[in-house]
């Protein structure tokens, strides 16, 4: 791991390092911040992972296409910019010193995670729209162990997909009652209207035999057992056993969680293949005909679909002890908790496909409430056109 990761991994389990980090770096830019007049037209945003994607890439988007770009200048932040070419916009690297300037002159913020890098510097007539990043069934924010620095007090606008959210928001990420927007996700609008058409246009864009359904499995990100060395990711899968039984029947794709630094004990090839990479998740839920996760807001999203899903907890136990759930994860998920590799073999070779989607619409009717047209919603309400 780089030691910029390690320093980020201390900055966020060390209180005290927290808070030596925070009354320096927020007296500082706010400092700045006396020097630096307020562009009223400036919208700055960012996504997860620092990259070009998620909710702010399609609230960016639907302003390009509603003429909102005609009055509005708008800068991506990125931890990698010379990675995108991303037309009718500029872009700055994030965490250097000109992206603090852009933050500070920008009257609108736009982002999936955070702007402020942990530190609180928003001017009082900056708009700060936060769509995060998906629905939990885990604990987020300061609920998880050894996190205290999650503090969304001074946000605008903050979206939910459901009533059961709300109090967990309130509580673990500081959130104000009345900062919370009943939109949903804007990245999960397109969930929504897909057709039978789109799923066999992306089919035939992955070159997927027409006798074979697509797998799309997608484990969640494991926080660090090591001290932040590493976020590997090392599934105790026998690809070899999966390929045997299932390979007659399905394809796999990969996608592992943004954070994971590395694919362990996988070899990619026809039957497995690498999709960590491809830039629109969205494809690869409207593609696949099953999902596979474990403890991931992927599921909550796939439910829109109404598709087959099996939450594949193979550290589930230790999972529960170290993490924890929102959920009783056994009885909520529309297929409880499967530990076993087997188990889950046998499972997708006698798949009932239609009973397994009626699982999975009550799972989404339980915990998606909100969403469809979350994009326009939160334009509306980062401009002023819409009050909560």
């Amino acid at each position: 791991m780089s030691a910029k990761n390690r320093i980020e991994h201390v900055i966020k389990h060390n209180l005290f390092v927290q808070k030596i980090y925070k009354l320096l770096g927020s007296l500082f830019f706010r400092f700045l911040g006396f020097f630096i007049k307020t562009d009223d037209k400036l919208v700055l945003m960012n996504g997860h992972g620092f990259k070009y994607n998620d909710s702010p890439k399609a609230i960016f988007l639907k302003m390009k296409e509603l003429g909102y770009l005609r009055e509005y200048h708008v800068v991506w932040a990125l931890k990698n910019p010379d990675d995108y070419s991303i037309p009718d916009c500029n872009v700055v690297k994030m965490d250097t010193l000109k992206y603090f300037i852009v933050a500070l002159k920008a009257k609108y913020w736009v982002s999936c995670v955070n702007i402020e890098r942990g530190l609180r510097f928003k001017k009082k007539n900056t708009v700060y729209l936060n769509t995060w990043h998906g629905a939990s069934l885990n604990y987020v924010g300061n609920a998880v162990n050894g996190r205290k620095d999650f503090n969304f007090n001074h946000v605008n606008f903050f979206c939910y997909n459901c009533e059961y959210e709300k109090e967990f928001i309130i509580r673990d990420f500081n959130v104000l009652p009345s900062a919370l927007i009943p939109t949903g996700y804007p990245r999960n609008d397109s969930l929504y209207t897909c057709s039978n058409t789109k799923i066999e246009l992306l089919k035939k864009q992955f070159k997927v035999p027409k006798n074979k359904k697509i797998i799309l499995y997608a484990p969640t990100w494991r926080e660090t057992l090591n001290g932040g060395d590493t976020y590997d990711l090392t599934p105790p899968i026998n690809w070899a056993l999966w390929k045997k039984k299932l390979s007659g029947q399905y394809v796999i794709f990969l996608r592992t969680h943004p954070y994971t630094t590395r694919l362990m004990n996988v070899v990619f090839d026809d039957f497995v293949r690498n999709m960590t990479d491809y830039p629109d998740v969205n494809d690869l839920l409207i593609a696949a005909d099953v999902l596979i996760s474990d403890y991931s807001c992927i599921q909550l999203d796939q439910s829109i679909l109404c598709k087959p899903q099996f939450c594949f907890g193979y550290d589930f136990d230790i999972y529960r002890k170290t993490r924890g759930f929102y959920f009783d994860m056994e009885k909520t998920m529309p297929n409880g908790v499967i530990k076993d590799e087997e188990q889950l073999i046998e499972r997708l070779l006698n798949l009932d496909y239609d009973k397994e989607c009626e699982k999975t619409k009550k799972f989404r009717d339980e915990h998606m409430q909100y969403g469809g047209n979350a994009t326009v919603e939160c334009i509306k309400y980062l401009f002023g056109e819409k009050k909560i």
